[in-house]
């Protein structure tokens, strides 16, 4: 059997795209979890199928490179937007819409040069509510909280932007350990569902540094979500100010980000990388 792919990434997050628009992948999990291989396969943070929708212009399915499926990518969504309007599958650059499995968003594509495009996505209201995460916090919201991780102790914001994510401020993002305490909290029972980790320095009122652990997947370049997660944290801690543009500077590039009542917003790039086909 031969496959159709298109590898894409946003801010250095990578993944196999596969259509699957008219055809149907039986084992997605398996598959992911060959092709995202880096030494022997294609390679990259898992692959995304782009499916069929009743409610949206197409619906996104996540798999991480260990096989499990994610509910939300928010450097994913953006690559998604690309291929749709790369094409001709949409009609409207400026309203796109994405079924994915933490609701429909909307997306609209701001530049479309080449290879690359600078997309804008409506991530939706951000969820501080513990128990929604999930976790299994007594309090309502966790912010700043102090929890051990193995023989330190880390000060935790919770925040759900459609996937869970935890994320810690630290004085040099650059030597924090993310492998250590990322895997630790990331299957920490505190989490019933796992979580993403991101670690964060507050550069100033405007700038984040970040760096990300994410579940399934291990440190990546950039977590669009984690992006989002990160501000809404800052802001919540007094670091930044809500309904302002801030620029999250991650591994792989930088993200903006506007946090308000209304919703969080987040741009970025999208870039398609090369397509390809491979017998399976």
């Amino acid at each position: 059997m031969k496959l159709n792919f298109t590898k894409m990434h946003g801010c250095g997050n990578d993944y196999i795209y596969i259509d699957c628009l008219k055809n149907d992948i039986s084992d997605p999990g398996n598959l992911s979890m060959k092709l995202s291989d880096r030494r022997y396969q294609i390679g990259g943070d898992g692959i995304i199928l782009i499916c069929p929708s009743k409610i949206a212009d197409a619906k996104m399915r996540i798999f991480n490179k260990d096989g499990s499926e994610g509910k939300m990518c928010g450097n994913g969504i953006r690559c998604v937007a690309k291929y749709l309007y790369d094409n001709n599958l949409i009609s409207d650059k400026n309203h796109i819409i994405v079924e994915t499995l933490s609701g429909v968003k909307t997306l609209s594509i701001v530049e479309n040069s080449g290879n690359e495009a600078i997309v804008k996505v409506d991530m939706g209201k951000a969820i501080l509510s513990a128990e929604d995460i999930p976790t299994i916090f007594s309090k309502d919201k966790i912010i700043n909280e102090p929890i051990t991780v193995g023989d330190k102790i880390c000060n935790i914001t919770c925040v759900s932007m459609g996937n869970p994510h935890c994320v810690t401020f630290c004085d040099e993002v650059y030597s924090a350990d993310v492998k250590g305490i990322g895997s630790k909290l990331s299957a920490n029972s505190i989490f019933p569902e796992g979580v993403n980790v991101e670690f964060v320095s507050v550069i100033d009122e405007k700038n984040l540094a970040m760096r990300v652990w994410e579940r399934g997947s291990g440190e990546t370049l950039a977590c669009g979500s984690g992006a989002c997660a990160s501000v809404v944290a800052a802001a919540e801690n007094g670091f930044c100010k809500k309904g302002e543009d801030i620029t999250v500077h991650l591994r792989g590039g930088k993200l903006t980000i506007n946090y308000s009542d209304e919703g969080v917003l987040m741009t970025g790039s999208a870039v398609k990388v090369f397509e390809g086909e491979i017998e399976l």
